[in-house]
Order: structure tokens, then C-alpha cells, then sequence
């Protein structure tokens, strides 16, 4: 049997692919295995959206809501959907819990309040310096050398 997220890959496959109904279909029993699949909510709020079902898709967005309120794309998500069907004072409601949302986010410090990465595969590669070159030879030193003593013996300028 395959594991939950591959069932929500091949939803969003037949998404991507214009397959609303399909899509539809499969992230439904990806829910009814685990409701609180927060991917799979928020995707199907956004299918219904494409099959231009905006009421389902306020309704699935609410869901989404429900598991993650501070969700800046959830509010988009919803502001979008609410413009769609003539509510414009709830639509700017959503647009700005999304602002608000995006501003949050800007001000946490990396890696607070998110999981974990347990894929390494997922973390971005951070670049790394180049290795630093030593010159052969350091370069001359020209305060640290005595000054030049004249034919005579004597020192210049004196």
C-alpha cells in the first residue's frame, strides 16, 4: 500500500495534469486516513478552486484554517475565494491576516517554530568558502627594514 504522501504526489500529479475531479478524489482519502493532513487540506481547498467551486473551496480553506490559522497561504487562499463569490470585506479580511502572516514569518529567526528537516536532502547547501591560499613567499616589509647605511659608514640624513 502506499504511504499517505505518495497517494498525495499522485493527487497533485492529476492536478497538475488539469485533473481536478481525480485530484479531488484521491486527496479526500488521503484525509479520511489522516485529517489533519495539512498539504492535502489546503490542495484540496485549492482544487475545488480551479473547478471554479468556490463555495466548496471556502469551505476546505476553513478546514486548512482550522490546522494552521497563521497560515499566510491559507488567508491568500481564501481572500482569493471570497473575491471570487462577491464578499469583498471578508476576501480583505483574509488578505490582510495574510500580510500579517508574511510579516510574522519575515520576523522569526531561521529555524524557530518550523520542524525539523529530517531529509538532508532538502536543506539548502550553503556555499563554502574557498580554501585560503598562503603566498609562498610574504610580501617585503619595508617598515621593518633597517635603513640603508651610506659609503662612509655613517646614516643617511644625519
Amino acid at each position: 500500500m502506499p504511504t499517505l504522501q505518495d497517494q498525495y504526489d499522485d493527487a497533485m500529479f492529476d492536478f497538475t495534469r488539469g485533473d481536478c475531479d481525480a485530484a479531488i478524489a484521491k486527496l479526500k482519502t488521503v484525509l479520511s486516513a489522516d485529517p489533519n493532513y495539512f498539504d492535502a487540506q489546503l490542495s484540496l481547498g485549492g482544487a475545488y478552486y480551479a473547478k471554479a467551486d468556490y463555495t466548496q473551496a471556502i469551505e476546505e480553506g476553513k478546514k486548512a484554517e482550522s490546522l494552521r490559522p497563521h497560515d499566510q497561504l491559507v488567508h491568500t487562499n481564501l481572500s482569493r475565494a471570497y473575491m471570487k463569490i462577491g464578499d469583498k470585506k471578508t476576501a480583505e479580511h483574509h488578505q490582510l491576516q495574510s500580510r500579517i502572516a508574511s510579516w510574522k514569518e519575515d520576523m522569526t529567526p531561521p529555524g524557530a517554530g518550523q520542524p525539523a528537516q529530517s531529509d538532508s536532502e532538502l536543506q539548502i547547501e550553503r556555499p563554502k568558502p574557498p580554501p585560503m591560499k598562503m603566498p609562498e613567499k610574504f610580501p617585503e616589509m619595508p617598515w621593518k627594514k633597517k635603513p640603508a647605511q651610506a659609503a662612509d659608514g655613517s646614516k643617511p640624513g644625519v
